[in-house]
């Protein structure tokens, strides 16, 4: 009989990625990125990266997840950067439940895990679905003994007061790796680009060495975004979903401008996510028809700029999980290995900075 490490997936005849391999895998990875490590981040070579994922072995989840020839040999680690943690039942509730028409109420790690494991996923950022200052201190609480979960992407008000402090005590867990702005919670970027407390906030951010997170983009957003980043260019900023955003003719012209003048920013990112996403109010899994956004935003962004997220639970409003995997996968399946790797799992580390359990 075979060890809970050592699974045998029935369809493929290959061990499983089990929780357990997965953490020992991160946990590998980890401590090739670790400042005190010999072999950095920058200098990661081939050789180093078979090494990372060593306690993968030969691991093969199925022949769903992978892609690329050489990744039959080492499966290449996928790390989520953008899922949400609730608890609705709890007795103040919780301010997002998961996406329209459906009915989780309750979205913590091992719910997660159990879905993500199986495709490759060795690890996750959670980005605040709350705009409660106290559920800051909730999410860091659940995930803070989890080797799965590797970083917060909270919610503070650079604008506020109080938020020095805030940013500050929240800054000395490990786990928190930055906030949340953008067009949520009655949030205005293009206004609060012209409010010195909210940029004195952003340069706090910075100097901390923390990221901005930019939610559901628009052409103004994205403007907003240059700007911000024209004042406080040492701030690292990741656009979510932009792969989303579906320009129309009236907003084209300055769709394609602001792409232009985010080309060359070095220190903002892009989530290629939402990538299965509604067009004219309709569903659309056809990877063919998000091929041609998705080759401009990397050929705007490049190699090193891209990270991969699902947003999940929020992404079982369009699609299950393995599917929101899976198109990306597809897509990534004829691209070097060296651009998935940075895809799936390297960027996300210049992005948040973020550290295995054992560094924090």
């Amino acid at each position: 009989m075979n060890s809970s490490n050592s699974r045998i997936n029935s369809d493929t005849g290959q061990p499983l990625l089990t929780p357990s391999t997965a953490a020992n895998a991160l946990s590998t990875v980890g401590q090739l990125l670790s400042p005190q490590a010999d072999t950095s981040f920058e200098y990661l070579t081939r050789r180093g990266f078979v090494l990372s994922t060593a306690a993968l072995g030969t691991t093969v989840v199925s022949e769903s997840a992978t892609w690329g020839a050489e990744a039959k040999e080492v499966p290449i680690p996928i790390i989520d950067s953008h899922i949400h943690l609730f608890d609705g039942s709890r007795p103040q509730g919780a301010p997002y439940v998961g996406p329209g028409g459906s009915s989780p109420t309750i979205s913590l790690p091992d719910d997660y895990r159990k879905l993500a494991v199986p495709l490759g996923i060795t690890g996750a950022i959670k980005v605040e679905a709350s705009p409660w200052v106290e559920d800051n201190l909730w999410a860091l609480q659940v995930m803070q003994s989890d080797e799965m979960m590797l970083g917060l992407v909270g919610n503070l008000q650079p604008e506020k007061p109080d938020f020095p402090e805030l940013l500050v005590r929240h800054a000395k867990n490990p786990l928190f790796r930055g906030i949340r702005h953008g067009n949520l919670w009655g949030y205005d970027l293009t206004k609060m680009v012209k409010d010195d407390a909210f940029m004195k906030g952003m340069r706090l951010l910075s100097e901390l060495d923390l990221s901005l997170d930019i939610a559901n983009p628009t052409v103004p957003l994205l403007e907003a975004v240059a700007q911000l980043n024209d004042s406080v260019p040492d701030l690292r900023i990741i656009i979510d979903h932009l792969p989303s955003l579906e320009p129309t003719v009236d907003t084209q012209a300055a769709y394609d401008n602001v792409l232009k003048v985010l080309h060359s920013r070095k220190n903002i990112f892009v989530k290629l996510s939402a990538v299965i996403h509604r067009i004219a109010g309709k569903i659309v899994r056809d990877l063919e028809v998000h091929r041609p956004r998705l080759d401009r935003l990397i050929d705007v962004f490049g190699d090193d700029r891209i990270l991969f997220g699902s947003d999940w639970p929020n992404s079982d409003g369009v699609a299950p999980l393995d599917q929101v995997v899976g198109i990306v996968k597809d897509y990534f399946a004829d691209k070097p290995r060296e651009l998935q790797e940075k895809y799936f799992w390297k960027n996300s580390v210049t992005a948040y900075k973020w550290k295995v359990k054992k560094d924090r």
